[in-house]
């Protein structure tokens, strides 16, 4: 059998299968939904003898992101019929618009705070979680990323944004805004999946509170001073009860904070090296007074030149935030 999710697999099909069957009570003879319902049926029997996740034309391994995108789907990437390819291309498409739709504005400067940032998937959709909130005098910093790529990760990513964008209303304490946010990740995804985080709320006066949950630590860039803000939590989704603590911060007129995901410091060159955060600190240290915008260009004309033209494998996110 396919390296697929088992068991929530078999439990999300007799689901669906249970709601068909309540469905087709009232239309019994809509002929798609008994087409629905023997694919379900024959997804079913595939996990039973064996073959579930397996191509029926090539019995390779379906790519696990297209097949938590679809559970009934019976063929990987490489055979789909053309009138599949053309729908899958047009469905990407759409997801790549919908997700660029739901980033913050670009050089929001807002409440005394001016930011810019980098987002870039490694492919059309993204896994990486980037928003910026205003709401009741607090501005609110999301920097996140999802585990896994594709469809898939960035199903989960627009899910964290409905989250937070939802819980944000609540005004809760910043360390209860994670923690539910966590707990509805975790109910409501995979076991094998998980998000890593820095939530940040800033007032007017500079003090900012910061939730690392499982990320890659921050860097506050006090003059040409360079601190790191530390995991406070495990990754969200994790465990349903995990708890999260706060650092809080105060930054003066001048100060930035910056903020990236996993696809700036583990990039790789052709030699296998990576990136590293020692290459970070220094060019970060040689631009610190620069504007967030120039700072942010800094570190992508930098990357670029250590990759040499090797191809990014995962998504980006750079976000830099400065008290004026």
């Amino acid at each position: 059998m396919a390296d697929a999710p088992g068991l929530p697999i078999r439990d999300q099909l007799i689901d669906r299968r249970s709601k068909l069957k309540t469905i087709l009570t009232t239309s019994p003879n809509d002929p798609l939904l008994l087409r629905l319902l023997r694919e379900v049926d024959a997804a079913l029997t595939r996990i039973n003898d064996g073959t579930y996740g397996l191509c029926k034309t090539c019995e390779e391994c379906i790519e696990p992101e297209r097949l938590i995108a679809d559970p009934l789907a019976q063929y990987c990437l490489d055979h789909l019929t053309p009138d599949e390819q053309r729908a899958l291309e047009q469905d990407l498409e759409r997801a790549s618009s919908i997700q660029a739709a739901l980033l913050p504005p670009q050089n929001l400067e807002v409440m005394g705070w001016k930011t810019h940032y980098y987002y870039k998937g490694a492919g059309p959709v993204s896994g990486d979680y980037c928003d910026l909130l205003e709401y009741n005098n607090d501005l609110y910093i999301m920097v996140g990323d999802v585990s896994g790529k594709g469809i898939a990760a960035s199903m989960l990513m627009t899910h964290l944004y409905a989250t937070f964008r939802s819980l944000v209303t609540l005004e809760l304490p910043l360390e209860e805004l994670v923690g539910r946010a966590s707990r509805m990740f975790c109910q409501s995804t995979l076991p094998t999946h998980f998000a890593t985080l820095i939530c940040g709320k800033a007032d007017n006066t500079g003090k900012v509170k910061i939730c690392n949950a499982g990320h890659h630590p921050p860097l506050l860039i006090r003059r040409s001073k360079i601190e790191t803000v530390k995991a406070t939590g495990l990754p969200l989704g994790m465990f349903c009860e995990e708890r999260f603590t706060l650092s809080e911060e105060k930054l003066d007129s001048g100060d930035t904070l910056f903020l990236y995901t996993d696809g700036l410091v583990e990039a790789q060159n052709t030699s296998g090296h990576e990136y590293g955060k020692e290459q970070l600190l220094e060019i970060v240290s040689e631009n610190c007074s620069l504007p967030p915008e120039k700072l942010v260009s800094a570190c992508i004309e930098s990357l670029n030149t250590f990759l040499a033209g090797a191809p990014r494998t995962d998504d980006l996110t750079i976000m830099a935030i400065r008290k004026l």
